[in-house]
Order: C-alpha cells, then sequence, then structure tokens
C-alpha cells in the first residue's frame, strides 16, 4: 500500500495575535509544522504534501532545506475540504492518503500506525472521547454504533451535541475515491465551508465501513489555536520528555523542571537537577551530573563528568572524567581532552584543554591549545584578538600561568614555562623558565588623607 500523507498548514492563526504563521510557532523549540513533518516521516509515506496559504513564503522558507516535500498553495481559506482539494495533484498512484494539520504536534507515529492497521484499504478516522466537547464535530453512530456521520458544533442538533466523541479531523482515506469525493463537496453550512468530514457521508452511503481508533492520550488530538494552549501542549512534550528519560534511567530532581528542546541520547546513572534545559543534538555518557540552571546545547558530554551549576555548555566537547563550573560557559569549538576542571567565571572558546589540565578560576582562553597538565592561574586571558583579526595561543604541557596574566597572541608558552603573576607575554616564553613583566616595586612614605571630624 502505497501511503501520502497531506498536512494542513494554511490557516493564518488570528487568535496567536502575531505576524509569525501559527504552524511556525515553537514548540520544544521547533515548529508545529516541524514535529507535524517528523512523525509523518517515522511512517515511511511516498510523499508528503503541505497544504501552505498564510504567509506561506516564509512557511516554505523555513522547511527550504527539506527535499523531500511537496507544496500545494491554498490562496483562499475555503475549509478543510478545499484545502485537500489543493493536494489532490500530487497524489496520483496513491493507495491511501492520511490528512494532518499543522497545528496538531503531539500526535504520536504508534497512533498513527494503529490507525493504518485497523483500516487497511478503506476509510479510518481519529477520535477522542472529552467530557467536554464544546467546539468540536460530533461522531454520529448508527443503531449498531457504526459511524454514521459527523456533525460540526455549529450543525448540530441539541441531542447531537450530548455526544462525548469527537473528530479529531485525523483521517485515512482511500485514494482511489477520494477526487470524486472531495469534488462532490458542497458549502451548505452554517459557516460556507466545504468540509472535509462531509466525505465520510459519502463513504458511508457507498457501504463503506468506517474504522475508528484512538489514541492513548487524549493531549495527542490537541491543536493550537492561541497562545494558551501552546504553552499547555509545550508541557505536555516535556512531561512526555521527562517520563521517557526516567523511564530510561536518567534521575530527574523534578520531573517539571527539566526541558528537553532536541535528541538526547544518554548513558546509565544521570542525573538533572532542576531548570535543566537540552537544547538541539546533545549525547550525555554514563555516571554524569547536570547542575541547576544548566543549558547544554549541540554538546558531547562524555563519562564520569560533573556539571555544576548554572553553566551554559554550546557545540563542546566535554571529555571523560572532568568537571566544569559554577558558572562556566563553554562556546563552540570547546573541547576538553579528559581530567579537565573547569570552574567558576570561566569562558572558553575555540580551544583545547588537554588532560589534566586546570582553569579554575575568572579566566578567558579563546583559540587556544593547552597541553597536558597545564595550571592557568586566577584572572588569566588569552588576547585572541587584534580588532582585524583572531590568533593562536600555544600553552604546552606543565606549563603554569600565574595569575592575572595576559597571554598576547600569537604567543607560545614552552613546556614546563612558568609565566609569574601579573604578566603580560607578547613573546614567545622558552621551555623550563619562568617568564615575567614587572616594574621594581617600590615602598614611599605616604599619609592616608582621613575625614575631617568636624
Amino acid at each position: 500500500m502505497k501511503l501520502g500523507v497531506v498536512i494542513l498548514a494554511a490557516g493564518k492563526g488570528t487568535r496567536m495575535k502575531s505576524a509569525l504563521p501559527k504552524v511556525l510557532h515553537p514548540l520544544a523549540k521547533k515548529p508545529l509544522l516541524g514535529h507535524v513533518i517528523d512523525t509523518a516521516r517515522q511512517l515511511d509515506p511516498e510523499k508528503i504534501v503541505v497544504v501552505y496559504g498564510h504567509g506561506g513564503d516564509l512557511v516554505k522558507e523555513t522547511f527550504s532545506e527539506d527535499n523531500n516535500l511537496e507544496w500545494a498553495e491554498q490562496a483562499e481559506q475555503l475549509g478543510t475540504g478545499h484545502a485537500v482539494q489543493q493536494a489532490v495533484p500530487f497524489l496520483d498512484g496513491l493507495d491511501q492518503i492520511l490528512v494532518l494539520y499543522g497545528d496538531v504536534p503531539l500526535t504520536s507515529a504508534d497512533t498513527l500506525k494503529n490507525l493504518l492497521d485497523v483500516t487497511a484499504d478503506g476509510f479510518g478516522l481519529l477520535t477522542v472521547d472529552l467530557e467536554n466537547p464544546m467546539g468540536y464535530g460530533r461522531i454520529v453512530r448508527d443503531v449498531n454504533h457504526k459511524v454514521e456521520r459527523i456533525v460540526e458544533q455549529k450543525d448540530a442538533t441539541d441531542d447531537e451535541l450530548e455526544i462525548k466523541e469527537i473528530n479529531t479531523g485525523i483521517m485515512l482515506l482511500p485514494g482511489a475515491k477520494l477526487s470524486t469525493w472531495l469534488s462532490n463537496l458542497s458549502n451548505s453550512n452554517a459557516q460556507n465551508e466545504y468540509y472535509l468530514t462531509d466525505v465520510l457521508a459519502m463513504a458511508v452511503s457507498e457501504g463503506i465501513e468506517i474504522q475508528v481508533s484512538q489514541p492513548d492520550n487524549v493531549m495527542e488530538a490537541e491543536g493550537v489555536n492561541n497562545r494558551i494552549q501552546l504553552s499547555t501542549l509545550e508541557r505536555e512534550y516535556q512531561r512526555i520528555r521527562a517520563e521517557e528519560l526516567m523511564v530510561g534511567g536518567v534521575s530527574l530532581a523534578d520531573p517539571a523542571r527539566v526541558d528537553v528542546r532536541g535528541n538526547l541520547q544518554h548513558g546509565q546513572d544521570v542525573s538533572f537537577d532542576v531548570n535543566v534545559i537540552i537544547e538541539g543534538d546533545v549525547t550525555i555518557g554514563d555516571n554524569v551530573s547536570i547542575g541547576a540552571n544548566t543549558v547544554i546545547r549541540d554538546s558531547v558530554i562524555e563519562s564520569n563528568v560533573t556539571i555544576l551549576e548554572n553553566c551554559v555548555i554550546e557545540q563542546a566537547h566535554v571529555g571523560v572524567d572532568s568537571s566544569v563550573g559554577p558558572f562556566s560557559r563553554l562556546r563552540p569549538g570547546a573541547e576538553l581532552t579528559g581530567n579537565a576542571h573547569i570552574g567558576n567565571f570561566v569562558e572558553i572558546k575555540k580551544s583545547v584543554v588537554g588532560l589534566n589540565s586546570k582553569v579554575n578560576h575568572l579566566t578567558y582562553i579563546g583559540d587556544t591549545e593547552i597541553g597536558v597538565g597545564v595550571n592557568i592561574g586566577a584572572g588569566t586571558i588569552t588576547c585572541n584578538y587584534d580588532g582585524a583579526y583572531k590568533h593562536k595561543t600555544i600553552i604546552k604541557d606543565k606549563a603554569f600561568i600565574g595569575s592575572n596574566s595576559a597571554l598576547v597572541a600569537p604567543v607560545t608558552i614552552g613546556e614546563n614555562a612558568t609565566v609569574g603573576a601579573g604578566s603580560v607575554i607578547g613573546k614567545d616564553a622558552p621551555d623550563d623558565k619562568l617568564s615575567l613583566t614587572r616594574v621594581k616595586q617600590v615602598s614611599l612614605n605616604y599619609n592616608r588623607p582621613t575625614k575631617n571630624k568636624n
């Protein structure tokens, strides 16, 4: 069976009160539409067609690097049936058409696979039961409990409004019938729109039984119409991710205060304190502890690492047995080889810190290669930028840099060299020697000013 997926993403999203198209609003730092596309891909469809409208150029631009999408424009928003009609030219030769919505981001691939399984080659419908179904289309069944039709809220009778089972909008339709059914739609209803739901009654009239499936979690069918709903789905998404982490062996000090906004791979015995944020692609090894208020973005943290509180780690690599923080920042290109100690108020950018080296206090290291067993004193900076170009500092094995030193790149500090505290080093410091720049200390007679007591 050849599957096609149509994602309806043309709505303006007026209630979002935003110039940004609704389907581009982020959930876990990914556009709503991006979540739906990623889920659709897990079904291995022949085609994914996105029906776009309001803000269409921006929507297409956002996904411009994805060459496996087809785009169908809905210039006028005349209803869901009209939207699917715009996708029909892309659907030739497909056996099943799954209709999804660009503002319904939490539907799981397992739920959709179940819908595929129960439907075979017929008509499938995803429904949920709600205690308060206000605003949703109701599922009307006959005396044999078979689905007969869907009635929209504004067109429903008083008895139909009492029905708890509602239409999610997600349908699996037979490709051979779709074009004919869509051409027979009418807009004779309260909204003057072409409802996709009306094809269900056409299927029933042709003797096609409607197969129904329901998700385990009703939140899978929730859409976004305003920022309140968006925040609700954000918390639900993070709750799901937190449970996945804990089932996978990660200890969370407070599951409600961890955000995963990307792809996290982790080992055993990993622990997160509160307010940890994971973004992008992050890999964490075994026996890793992440302190409170820490952000890790597109980085690799190897095993037996401790990240203390209030750190920001971005596009960095932290080697085994290292410790970082508190209040440390590892910027893109920072690489800790192993057993490194990076302390409070240290910033490292595009630099390698060698095995067993320490950068413990109030230090900036940029465009630098630090060897094995190096000690960097408090207040040290590598002066890597001359106002136009970046230059490199090389600090060889077992060098010792005294506190409050400035290393003016390009410069090399030799093996086992010592830099005296307070020095400005602008020339290469030789191996095994003490290099320092320091004026002679003098002591003078001096009377410190005092306040007049009167």
